[in-house]
């Protein structure tokens, strides 16, 4: 598995790869998959990878689908959950790695917690950031977290959620500057998402979730050991929702809260995130 990876191609469609740290050393064997989430890419990770190449972990982060310029197909259907699970196992076949650690935010952290239940036996490892179990999630609607959600409602229709957020992009976040989320969120929204094409992609993850089966959810518990990290100020998630993803973890779990953190872990607290990372890929054997 030392053969750096920079694309890989599913069904023909073309992914985007960062692949950054030791091709060869021992403690490379299993790579470290990160999965970004909305609206964001590989990118968003940059300061967490360096600090886990330090550790000698080799970081795979993929452009995922909608992102990658060559990977954004028009159908919605095309953005249901089952193809986006089969991206990373995609992924995971292109490294030659039979088995890897597996992190996620947002989106990306559902994602993860569905390819970890469907392949346990590939996924070594679980590090999930903001976003619950999805079953947790919806379990938490009643709670508190229906008002946090109100804006996915919006993403799913047409037109509209383009033209907002590249008016938010483009004005550096509204009014008062309200929707900078953190300093040079719009203006990485701009090039990274707008600019590139990329944001009906994203926004197609959210239209696509007409196609998923609320039962399947709920029967995907996690049986490999992980990690859940969640931010005390994030804006998005309800603490019911974070308090109650244990209930489909059936592993060795740990929740950590972090104090006074917003969504955006991997850009605000890169330190705090790299060591739970290398927390929890060192607590099982190589």
């Amino acid at each position: 598995m030392s053969r750096k990876v920079t694309q890989v191609n599913r069904d023909g469609w073309v992914f985007d790869v960062v692949d950054s740290g030791p091709q060869s050393a021992e403690t490379s064997e299993i790579p470290v998959v990160l999965l970004h989430g909305f609206p964001e890419r590989a990118s968003c990770w940059t300061g967490v990878t360096a600090l886990l190449n330090e550790h000698g972990l080799r970081t795979v982060a993929p452009d995922q689908r909608g992102y990658s310029r060559g990977a954004r197909p028009q159908p919605i259907r095309d953005y249901r959950m089952d193809e986006l699970i089969d991206d990373v196992i995609a992924l995971a076949d292109a490294l030659d790695a039979p088995r890897f650690h597996l992190v996620g935010h947002d989106w990306g952290a559902c994602v993860a917690y569905l390819v970890a239940a469907r392949y346990p036996d590939r996924v070594t490892t679980l590090t999930t950031l903001a976003v619950p179990h999805p079953a947790a999630f919806i379990r938490a609607m009643p709670h508190g977290q229906a008002v946090k959600s109100w804006y996915m409602a919006f993403f799913q229709l047409p037109k509209l959620p383009e033209r907002a957020l590249t008016y938010l992009a483009r004005s550096g976040g509204g009014p008062g500057r309200r929707f900078e989320l953190y300093p040079g969120y719009c203006e990485y929204l701009s090039r990274e998402i707008v600019d590139d094409g990329a944001l009906t992609g994203g926004l197609n993850w959210y239209r696509a979730m007409r196609y998923q089966s609320m039962r399947s959810l709920a029967d995907a518990v996690v049986r490999v050991p992980t990690t859940y990290v969640y931010g005390d100020k994030d804006s998005f998630l309800s603490k019911a929702g974070a308090r109650g993803c244990a209930a489909f973890i059936d592993a060795p779990y740990e929740f950590i809260v972090a104090d006074g953190v917003d969504h955006w872990m991997p850009e605000r607290v890169p330190e705090l995130i790299a060591d739970a990372i290398v927390a929890r890929v060192t607590s099982v054997p190589n």
